[in-house]
């Protein structure tokens, strides 16, 4: 199995991509730590796994809040010693016009969405560093690469976990430790099935293989990036869209 003997936190991990990609990666083998602040969710996670002869634990984890980010972290160190793996997999947002946006969305927004990813990736990186291995991969968003109506503050958020990702390779890279970024486009998640009926179908409808994205091929590409075969790839931004969002 291509995960055994690893050690993977995986934030997001109650519902949707965090979810698939946390039982991918215990089917595959790894120990799997999931933060999420669903604590009803990430304990059904955690109890689905148990059923199936998977190791999969939950610990509360709200990103909008320093404290918690930090009492999570601290958690993790005293169950293992270090990591081998953080997917930074949460994700919020509200679609609504920019100039509808109050304040207090826009904050939680970019607290999740990014303060928060940072803030965690920081605590839980001293032991990857002494080790001098680890891979990191942050789930960021196409809106994050070319922008979304609806979706302004969450776009400006992945877009910056996109330059984060970039950044922070080209300072772990003399540690041995990779850092890379998996961008979805439209997926079947509990947060895009709250949007209206007429979005999802004009979503569908464009892309190239005229289907939503399911969580588990997310997770596929979440797991190429903490496996073997992206050993000598750092700093790279990978779309999973259906071809929504082809670039030159």
């Amino acid at each position: 199995m291509e995960m055994q003997d690893r050690t993977i936190v995986v934030t997001g991990g109650a519902s949707g991509i965090g979810r698939a990609t946390a039982l991918l990666l215990a089917r595959e083998g790894a120990t799997v730590i999931i933060g999420d602040v669903d604590a009803k969710g990430g304990e059904a996670v955690a109890a689905e796994a148990a059923g199936a002869g998977l190791v999969v634990a939950f610990l509360p984890l709200d990103l909008s809040d320093r404290a918690s980010v930090g009492g999570f972290a601290d958690a993790v160190h005293r169950r293992v010693e270090r990591i081998d793996g953080l997917v930074n997999g949460a994700g919020w947002d509200r679609i609504e016009p920019f100039l509808q946006n109050p304040p207090e969305m826009v904050d939680q927004v970019i607290a999740i969405n990014l303060v928060g990813a940072v803030r965690l990736t920081r605590a839980l990186l001293d032991p990857m560093v002494a080790a001098q291995q680890g891979k990191i991969v942050n789930i960021s968003s196409d809106a994050g690469r070319v922008g979304s109506t609806g979706e302004t503050v969450y776009a400006a958020a992945k877009g910056g976990l996109i330059a984060f990702t970039k950044s922070l390779a080209r300072e772990l890279a003399r540690y041995r430790i990779n850092v890379n970024c998996v961008c979805p486009g439209p997926t079947d998640t509990p947060l895009f099935q709250r949007q209206p009926e007429r979005m999802r179908e004009a979503l569908t409808r464009v892309i190239p293989f005229r289907r939503i994205a399911r969580p588990e091929e997310v997770a596929e590409a979440v797991m190429f990036f903490l496996g073997r075969r992206s050993d000598y790839i750092t700093g790279q931004v990978l779309s999973v869209s259906g071809g929504l969002t082809m670039v030159g």
